[in-house]
């Protein structure tokens, strides 16, 4: 049985100790290299030396037009070739690699790193516990002066060759911040390098090939399509390696990434801060909406138009739409349109014919969106709905959210489905014979009920703000947040004199309480004396008397 993994907590995984265990598994090493002989025998002597069962490794070393040409050198695992791809680019050479390659796993390695002698051993005890991950190694670059090939094939231990070396400091600190990638499974795919990363190679043949029109940052737009994929992220310390020199990267940051974000932004939708733009369609959408047929199994064309419109209109931009139906046998009448019984449907691909975010088709596209949501004909998000919605998806970590949009009275319901498409497929790969999809998302992912209410789901077209109509309505709103503002600043201003005319108030209030006070003082003393006095003549006046 097919273990499960809970999002990206590969903790709930026990791989084998070193050197305790017996693979199976057959593990292909693809090293793309353009030049650099001397660092590529020190790669292959490392090789020669690994604990992992030598006909259980084979070796593709892929000179991408080398001029020289590449040669193996003599020391080198038993079962090596060497292959040639004329078309420059690292990608391209990784693919032609990976076409000529045979094993269960997948082991990218450049042509600059050399593996400590147990690394891959250290990946694919991994590999053999679970069949949909990617196991990155740790990197150290080393300064060191390149020694002998006999050297690193005889060194138990790289660290007596290479140290002292700088760590992967970005990785590293990617690796702490998230709790070794378990507290933010939307950012481990960034885990993926292609300097010392194995691939499980089912899950590589279903994410696809290195994409070839990137100029950079292939390694980690891979990463992200191989999360889509269903994989799960391993960082193994044990398994070590060191880079011969300092990478790109460490010397070029800042024109590295303004060439590599150029591309990426169209292919990774996660990198929600390089998507910015309010109406800018990209190569992979966040979100896939699929319009179904409603209730009634029919695709009507005003209730298509309400559902499309509405998602094209809301505040998430970086949407595409496929509509669903039967498209191929969709008969076109020029003679009498009127009466074609396909009216509809040929309505519905005329009117978005020309509509580039929205497709009509018999299946969702295969492209790699984080998102799909699954939507009835006829029934329309909220303005912000569908953003509320991703949001809930994305803090949560759910695979699947479920919307409540109607119930009938024999008890049948309405739903819309948001999907994660990771999610899915992980879903896919630990399913049991038997199970249903969805049980197997709420155990790797989790799934939730809500009301479409609350999400502003309704049945039936609604008003639609346009451009311009949301260009006043802004204008107003920051015009009367402006007036409010001043109305504010005025109503501080007079709460702040009624503190000074309240404090006056205060002050004269104790000052006429202590006049009070004195002059009740002063009016006992004199009913004191007027009582003394006339008590005094009360008795004068008896003793003359008597």
């Amino acid at each position: 049985m097919t273990a499960r993994i809970v999002g990206n907590d590969y903790r709930s995984l026990t791989p084998p100790e070193l050197g305790a265990w017996t693979p199976s598994l057959r593990v292909s090493v693809i090293i793309p290299a353009y030049g650099g002989q001397d660092k590529l025998d020190l790669v292959l002597a490392g090789l020669a030396a690994q604990t992992y069962p030598a006909d259980l490794t084979e070796v593709i070393v892929v000179d991408n037009g080398s001029d020289p040409p590449l040669r193996l050198p003599g020391i080198r695992p038993r079962d090596t070739r060497l292959i040639v791809c004329p078309v420059p680019g690292r990608a391209h050479a990784r693919n032609a690699g990976l076409r000529a390659a045979g094993g269960d796993v997948i082991h990218w390695l450049d042509s600059d790193v050399v593996l400590d002698r147990r690394a891959v051993e250290a990946h694919m005890r991994w590999h053999h516990a679970a069949p949909y991950l990617a196991v990155t190694g740790y990197i150290r670059f080393t300064p060191a002066d390149l020694p002998a090939p006999e050297a690193v094939a005889a060194a138990d231990d790289l660290a007596e060759l290479f140290e002292p070396a700088e760590p992967h400091a970005w990785l590293v600190d990617l690796i702490e911040r998230t709790g070794g990638l378990t507290d933010n499974q939307a950012r481990a795919f960034s885990l993926h390098v292609g300097g010392a990363t194995s691939v499980n190679a089912a899950l590589l043949a279903q994410a696809g090939p290195m994409d070839t029109d990137l100029i950079l940052g292939q390694d980690t737009e891979m990463g992200y399509r191989l999360a889509q994929a269903g994989a799960v992220f391993v960082p193994e310390p044990l398994a070590r390696a060191f880079h011969l020199g300092p990478t790109m990267r460490m010397r070029d940051k800042a024109p590295i990434d303004r060439v590599s974000h150029a591309f990426v932004a169209d292919r990774i939708p996660s990198y929600r801060w390089l998507r910015s733009h309010p109406n800018r369609r990209w190569k992979v959408p966040y979100v896939e909406v699929v319009v179904e047929a409603g209730h009634d199994h029919r695709l009507g064309y005003e209730e298509v138009r309400a559902t499309v419109d509405a998602v094209l209109a809301g505040t998430v931009p970086d949407v595409a739409v496929t509509i669903i139906g039967p498209w191929d046998e969709v008969r076109d009448e020029g003679r009498a349109p009127l009466t074609n019984p396909d009216l509809d449907l040929v309505l519905i691909r005329g009117h978005y014919a020309h509509e580039s975010r929205v497709r009509t088709a018999g299946a969702p596209s295969g492209e790699a969106a984080p998102y799909r949501l699954r939507l009835p004909a006829g029934w329309v998000p909220g303005e912000d709905g569908l953003a509320g919605l991703l949001d809930l998806a994305a803090d949560g970590g759910y695979g699947l959210v479920s919307v409540l949009l109607a119930e009938g009275p024999d008890r049948e319901i309405v739903t819309a489905r948001l999907e994660r498409t990771a999610a899915f497929a992980r879903a896919a790969i630990v399913r049991r014979d038997g199970e249903d999809l969805d049980d197997a998302v709420e155990e790797t992912f989790g799934t939730l009920w809500v009301d479409g209410g609350a999400y502003g789901f309704a049945l039936g077209a609604r008003p639609i703000t346009g451009r311009r109509g949301a260009h006043r309505a802004r204008t107003e709103a920051e015009a009367e947040v402006a007036r409010l503002t001043k109305e504010v600043e005025r109503l501080r201003g007079q709460v702040d004199r009624w503190r000074d005319d309240a404090g006056r108030w205060r002050r004269s209030a104790v000052e006429l309480r202590r006049e009070v006070g004195t002059l009740r003082r002063e009016l006992t003393a004199a009913r004191r004396v007027l009582r003394r006095g006339l008590l005094s003549s009360m008795k004068r006046a008896i003793t003359r008397r008597l």
